[in-house]
């Protein structure tokens, strides 16, 4: 699912953050919902589990790192917590733990069409420099979006897509953000709800350019563990750009062990390595990922889900951070007990925190 957009007003929000910007300056200055899930790990992934891998030393957006006063805030300030988002605005004083964390802003062109996503990014990226805190993103609007499942939707074409790309681009220029970039996009393809493999594949190159000039490190979306098959992944992701990016975002609204999904991380970047690309680094979506072990094809608000590792970056090897992509407590859809997609339920915030069910939505 798509999570809906943010309640309060942007623009509002904004103005009492030049305040305190301001002030500060004086002293110095969810679509997610369900994803496929197949087999259990092979054993070319279990044996690699014990990897976060090394170095990075290729990925344009590793590149030029200066040191002292040029040292990119992003490895030394935290991630930007939001107080519009739904936990916060929504949820009891029990879901506090959920509410206190990083949670991304997703980005579709539904709720933001083009002649409003700039300045939706803009006053997003404007509170968290406020804050002095990292603001993370998620453009979701891939044309032929969840190739016609759960999410469906997107841009209507390609011009329209990277008319909004543009938009949003301009929105985060001299923000330093993180952006995870069209979650299942590529994993998808080969679906039959996706047949033009190229233009998705020219698309996700566009957007992966336009985003890292802008001054994003790029996430390309490259899927979870379990989601099969993956042999062929890493030429797509290097078709799509990611070593135009900072690396790939794995997990995004999944279950999959953080375990599970470094070695994943540790497969892609062996195989990237293979074909030219090196420094690939990796970011983890362990919002709902603290379940030992998760239960293949119950993805629709499952009851065993548990809240997974505080989001964080970490720069660990090829690890660069976990994150929380999908927001707690949002549903997936209309199953175990929970709402439409996208909108807030207590009782899934309870389940994710091991709660006793107070009771419905």
């Amino acid at each position: 699912m798509l999570p809906r957009p943010l309640r309060a007003p942007l623009a509002a929000l904004a103005t009492t953050a030049v305040v305190a910007l301001t002030a500060s300056a004086t002293m110095t200055p969810d679509i997610a919902g369900a994803r496929p899930q197949a087999s259990a790990a092979t054993t070319t992934i279990d044996a690699a589990a014990q990897k976060s891998t090394g170095k990075s030393t290729g990925t344009k957006a590793d590149k030029g790192k200066g040191k002292g006063k040029n040292k990119d805030p992003r490895r030394t300030q935290g991630l930007f917590v939001d107080q519009r988002m739904p936990a916060v605005t929504e949820g009891e004083t029990r879901h506090r733990t959920i509410a206190k964390r990083s949670q991304a802003l997703w980005l579709g062109i539904e709720y933001y069409p083009t002649h409003q996503v700039r300045d939706v990014v803009r006053d997003y990226t404007f509170l968290a420099a406020a804050a002095r805190k990292t603001p993370v993103l998620v453009v979701y609007s891939i044309p032929d979006r969840d190739c016609g499942q759960h999410s469906a939707g997107g841009a209507a074409d390609a011009a329209s897509y990277k008319a909004w790309v543009k938009k949003v681009a301009a929105g985060i220029r001299g923000s330093k953000p993180l952006v995870v970039l069209e979650p299942d996009a590529i994993p998808f393809i080969g679906d039959p709800g996706c047949e033009d493999v190229a233009d998705r594949l020219a698309l996700l190159r566009f957007a992966v350019k336009r985003l890292s000039a802008a001054g994003a490190w790029v996430y390309l979306d490259a899927g979870h563990s379990d989601w099969r098959p993956y042999d062929g992944r890493a030429l797509l992701l290097k078709r799509a750009g990611v070593g135009l990016g900072r690396g790939i975002a794995t997990n995004v609204s999944n279950f999959r062990s953080l375990r599970d999904e470094l070695a994943y991380g540790t497969f892609l970047r062996r195989e990237l390595k293979k074909i030219g690309v090196t420094g690939v680094k990796q970011v983890v979506d362990t919002s709902r990922n603290g379940a030992p072990i998760p239960v293949a094809g119950d993805v629709i608000n499952p009851t065993w889900a548990r809240l997974g590792k505080a989001p964080k970056m970490v720069f660990d090897g090829g690890l660069d951070g976990r994150l929380w992509v999908k927001h707690p407590g949002e549903s997936d859809g209309a199953v175990n007990g929970g709402p439409g997609s996208g909108l807030w339920c207590d009782l899934l915030a309870d389940r994710l925190l091991g709660l006793p069910e107070s009771g419905g939505c």
